[in-house]
């Protein structure tokens, strides 16, 4: 029987599961078959076994990266032996994409479109590089050609500007460490400082995936194994060697089933297994990082956050249970930021999981894994909140979740907040004077004797007289030479060519 006064349609997540295939072990599986298996722990973890998952009318899936699929939830049903009448994809590129899906899955279930649904994903990236390597033969399924979801949920926009990719900054690493960089100029810390600041939240994020079991890399580590450049460690992009960047490579699926109250409870779930979404809401930022007023802030988490946690009746420090997106470093202290949290609260950890290094980065399903956690805490801390965040490219497309055990006060409705409008010119092609308002030193691997990392160029941010900004790559030795052996942070230089500039103040050692 409902409880007293629920609404039948609400939404609730009545199962939760989570698989992760580990190097060495038997197999090379792929997405379809770690999604499916996340789902049948799911079906196990709600107690109705497979019932719902046969049932269900609406699956969604996170893309996955390593095998393309352009419906992984019509594989997925197959799998199952399920014959949904809607299959939901997310955009190809985005770990926003769990909370946008269960957003929609939610807002179709308080509808009535929807009673029995699931949402999925998974990442064989681990698997696909042993085979490329020669390790063994994938077999993963195929799907014919022309095969579409019924829907494709976010969007596919580009992520840069032609500035910025003559910039070389044209993935995630070194776009975030160019934001790092830029916080640490804001919040007026020593390169140390700063050092100490992000490898402690790490070393914090490692401790919680030690605990978990189905992180990627349950092992603590302490600030300096995380800060310290080795072989093991080498430099990415100042400041992040590889133990601050999200991990990839790993082979990971999770899984949801959410239905209506009426449908758990006719499935005989017991009422100790549901947690309800109470509040959901996504938000974009300026789409181009170099049209950002501030480069290492984000006004859409924060206007997600307000809506998510207003639509939930309470306050962030209401919220016990966090999980912030946690790619690189500046991810996390934006997100936190944003919702008015400390970074260093022994008391609430901002991951359930240890994050997209330790607990592991499965592509766009991350959340998902996240969402899977934050179920078992908030059944067995019943009366307690829980929120998540998600996010996509370059801190650019954002979703906020906030879950509880507890009954919601009013039905589920998905909410798209506004964001105030932050923006900047840039100046492309721009030559005259400026000021280094951020920089990163990209690195390649070194080849030598000693694998020592060898700085290839350093890619800097400027802000001219009329504060627009400018990026350009510079690769000469002299000027690399300055900005790893000082730091021109703040410093005045004037820019000549698109890939030159002159220091005009002397540089600070190090």
């Amino acid at each position: 029987m409902l409880p007293a006064g629920m609404d039948p349609r609400t939404p609730v997540l009545v199962g939760a599961g989570q698989i992760v295939h580990r190097p060495g072990e038997p197999g090379l599986p792929g997405p379809v078959e770690l999604a499916a298996e996340s789902l049948r722990r799911a079906g196990s973890d709600s107690g109705t076994g497979d019932r719902l998952l046969r049932a269900a009318d609406l699956i969604a899936t996170a893309a996955p990266v390593s095998r393309p699929y352009p419906d992984l939830g019509a594989l997925v049903a197959a799998e199952l032996g399920a014959a949904p009448k809607r299959t939901v994809r997310s955009a190809r590129f985005g770990g926003d994409a769990p909370l946008r899906l269960l957003n929609a899955v939610a807002q179709a279930i308080a509808e009535g479109t929807s009673d029995v649904a699931l949402l999925t994903g998974a990442e064989a990236v681990a698997s696909w590089n042993v085979a490329t390597r020669g390790g063994g033969t994938l077999d993963w399924p195929e799907q014919p050609e022309g095969a579409r979801p019924t829907d494709v949920i976010g969007s596919e926009r580009g992520p840069n500007t032609e500035m910025e990719t003559a910039a070389g900054l044209w993935g995630p690493v070194y776009f975030y460490a160019l934001m790092e960089t830029a916080l640490r100029g804001r919040l007026g810390l020593s390169e140390q400082e700063h050092r100490e600041r992000i490898g402690g939240l790490w070393s914090r994020l490692s401790g919680v995936a030690a605990r978990n079991p189905y992180a990627w890399q349950p092992t603590e580590h302490s600030i300096a194994e995380l800060v310290t450049p080795s072989p093991a460690n080498r430099l990415v992009s100042a400041p992040y060697p590889k133990l601050l960047v999200a991990n990839l490579s790993v082979d990971q699926g999770a899984g949801l089933i959410v239905c209506s109250a009426a449908a758990a409870d006719a499935a005989g779930v017991p009422h100790d297994r549901w947690v309800f979404p109470h509040g959901g809401a996504t938000a974009t930022d300026e789409w181009f990082v170099s049209e950002r007023a501030d480069l290492a802030a984000s006004p859409a988490i924060a206007a997600a956050g307000q809506a998510a946690l207003a639509a939930a009746g309470i306050a962030i420090d209401e919220v016990a249970h966090l999980d912030l997106y946690s790619c690189f470093p500046v991810a996390v202290q934006v997100a936190a930021e944003a919702l008015g949290l400390p970074i260093d609260d022994p008391a609430r950890p901002l991951s359930v999981t240890g994050g997209l290094t330790f607990g592991g980065g499965p592509g766009n399903n991350y959340t998902t894994h996240a969402l899977a956690t934050l179920v078992g805490l908030l059944r067995a801390d019943s009366g307690s909140y829980g929120l998540a965040t998600a996010l996509g490219w370059y801190i650019t497309k954002h979703g906020v979740g906030v879950y509880s055990a507890r009954p919601p006060a009013r039905l589920f409705r998905a909410v798209e907040a506004e964001v105030p409008v932050a923006r900047r010119d840039t100046a492309p092609g721009y030559t005259g004077p400026a000021v280094v308002e951020s920089y990163t030193v990209a690195y390649r691997k070194g080849s030598g004797p000693d694998r020592a990392d060898e700085p290839e160029a350093v890619v800097i941010s400027a802000l001219n007289p009329e504060g627009a900004r400018i990026l350009l790559r510079v690769s000469d030795a002299e000027t690399i030479a300055a900005f790893t052996d000082g730091d021109p942070l703040g410093v005045a230089v004037d820019i000549t060519a698109a890939d030159q500039l002159t220091l005009l103040t002397e540089r600070t050692a190090r």
